[in-house]
């Protein structure tokens, strides 16, 4: 690699800090929100009783997350590479145990929780992130036999089918979406052949209706989104009152802490439906300032990608345009979910809901992305990764 043309333009700062402050400002809205938007409850919660009994969790989730995150940044992107797919195994059998009747937990109908004393882990979330780390190992491993659909495809299809028909169980379509979302970018960035790609593409949404088809529960789910007016005290409720939080907030919102829907009418109003509570208070203004955040980090991540790609380092590119796909998508899912364009699906915000297992992965995706664009740096610089 010729590194003349590269330390002429190396960077002076350590890593990429105008992503390292979109990242912070998301997390300090997120504190602002989380307990703006779940204040009414804690009180009115038999259980808690405490106006700031989820703002505490929320603050124990992002030290926990931040501390994983900073472990995270310590180790060397060549480790993930040379342990994805151990990483990708332990994935997997997490996906396993919650199934496990005493150890998975069952909330709300689904079972996608594990005990954990101090925090439950949602095992799809590991698996988020293990998907990213194995699909990239396995787009470079595969580089030359990606054009064959015995060697290239189908081994990582397999794999895809295995953890799908997992997640399916619990069941949590929503991250289903999200990890297909992320195998599939990846082997698009990867270079497979584009007529494997679009056979695959047109049998994931032949499979995505099937599904949606074949279950009652998937089905009133998005014939509830097509029309929450149709029944608004029952399959529409949750959306109805999404909507009409956003439609208060009009253009500049109704002021922090003046939303009425998270008073008990909007439920998961601080998890998967903060969006809402966001435009209410902060209106159509504030929702484009925090899209243009989430924009930002994706193309930063894309950006850290395609630097890295000029250096040859092509696994950490791949992780680093994974990661971004990744919040990406979960973003778009959950922004089109609380505007009524897409079905509910149980997707917290990235960085921004409350949730344990959400946040610290998050996290950790987001310092293994700062510590791509270490490396890089130092590259460029003239170290010795």
């Amino acid at each position: 690699m010729n590194m003349a043309g590269v330390k002429r333009y190396a960077p002076t700062k350590p890593i990429d800090e105008a992503l390292a402050w979109a990242i912070a400002l998301l997390l300090s809205i997120s504190l602002v929100m989380v307990y703006s938007a779940s204040i009414a409850y804690a009180e009115g919660d038999a259980s808690t009783q405490n106006r700031y009994y989820y703002l505490i969790r929320h603050l124990v989730f992002l030290v926990i997350g931040l501390s994983g995150g900073y472990v995270a940044f310590q180790i060397p992107t060549a480790f993930w590479q040379k342990y994805s797919s151990k990483v990708f195994l332990l994935g997997i059998v997490l996906l396993v145990l919650v199934l496990v009747p005493g150890i998975g937990r069952v909330v709300n109908g689904s079972r996608r929780w594990i005990s954990l004393v101090v925090i439950n882990l949602q095992p799809s979330e590991v698996v988020k992130l293990a998907t990213v780390l194995y699909a990239a190992d396995y787009t470079v491993r595969k580089t030359h036999k990606l054009h064959s659909l015995k060697e290239g495809f189908l081994p990582m299809f397999a794999a895809m089918v295995v953890v799908a028909f997992l997640l399916l169980r619990e069941p949590d379509f929503g991250a289903l979406m999200v990890v297909m979302s992320i195998a599939m970018g990846l082997l698009f960035l990867g270079g497979i052949n584009m007529r494997i790609f679009s056979g695959l593409a047109a049998m994931a949404v032949v499979a995505i209706a099937l599904l949606i088809v074949s279950s009652p529960y998937r089905l009133k789910r998005v014939l509830g989104f097509m029309d929450p007016w149709d029944d608004p005290y029952g399959k529409g409720y949750q959306l109805s009152h999404s909507l009409i939080a956003i439609g208060r907030g009009e253009w500049f919102g109704v002021g922090l802490g003046a939303s009425v829907e998270k008073l008990f009418y909007l439920p998961e109003a601080h998890t998967d439906f903060i969006l809402a509570v966001i435009a209410e208070e902060f209106g159509f203004v504030g929702i484009c300032i925090l899209i243009g955040l989430y924009a930002w980090i994706v193309r930063r991540a894309f950006h850290i990608g395609v630097e890295s790609k000029k250096l040859e380092r092509y696994y950490q590119a791949l992780v680093a345009q994974g990661i971004g796909i990744w919040l990406g998508i979960q973003t778009f899912f959950n922004i089109g979910v609380n505007m009524g364009l897409l079905p509910t699906k149980g997707l917290t915000l990235p960085l921004m809901s409350f949730g344990g297992s959400a946040m610290m992965f998050n996290l950790i995706s987001v310092a293994v992305l700062l510590r791509v664009d270490y490396e890089n740096r130092r590259i460029m610089r003239g170290y010795k990764n």
